[in-house]
């Protein structure tokens, strides 16, 4: 199943602009930055 998704992950990676697939992946980056920022600050208050 992961493996499918990887597949039509990168299939739509291949079919987009450089610019647009820099910019969603710069995107994805972000969100997951501040994402693990704020389970990081969640887990610390609880301990």
């Amino acid at each position: 199943m992961l493996l499918i998704a990887l597949g039509v992950l990168a299939g739509a990676a291949a079919h987009v602009s450089m610019p647009v697939f820099l910019a969603a992946a710069t995107a994805v980056c972000g969100w997951l930055l501040v994402f693990g920022a704020r389970e990081r600050l969640a887990r610390a208050r609880r301990s």
